[in-house]
């Protein structure tokens, strides 16, 4: 699990770049909430979204999503656990008025960029 990143995977990279080609600026890895061990990948401070893109084994994407077989009662606990944490962020965000953005790691980056690019757009233009 040490080999895993936490920040800079490849749909992240490819999110961030067509954002910043659009002039957009955000924070990365960046803790939004009042619990600072949770962090969202990508965070717009001031139009208060906080963006996850999530990988499909960790967060038990329901197309791709898949169980170890060697010790598979740990992992099946392990990802459960992160799906309820995801849900539990998700909540805590949102109780504190940001606005909070989830995709898929196999989503399209162009798709998942025009997303997020339209919804820090609306929220500039309703301030």
């Amino acid at each position: 699990m040490r080999s895993n990143r936490r920040r800079d995977t490849k749909p992240e990279l490819a999110v961030r770049r067509m954002l910043h080609a659009r002039g957009l600026r955000y924070r990365v890895d960046y803790a939004p909430g009042p619990d600072k061990r949770r962090r969202a990948d990508i965070v717009f401070t001031r139009q208060k979204v906080a963006v996850f893109i999530d990988g499909c084994f960790w967060h038990g994407c329901p197309e791709h999503a898949t169980i170890p077989k060697a010790h598979a009662d740990y992992w099946v606990r392990k990802l459960a656990r992160n799906r309820e944490r995801d849900v539990e962020t998700t909540a805590e965000l949102e109780a504190e008025g940001w606005t909070v953005l989830r995709f898929w790691e196999h989503e399209d980056p162009k798709t998942v960029a025009n997303a997020i690019a339209v919804r820090i757009h609306a929220c500039d233009h309703s301030a």
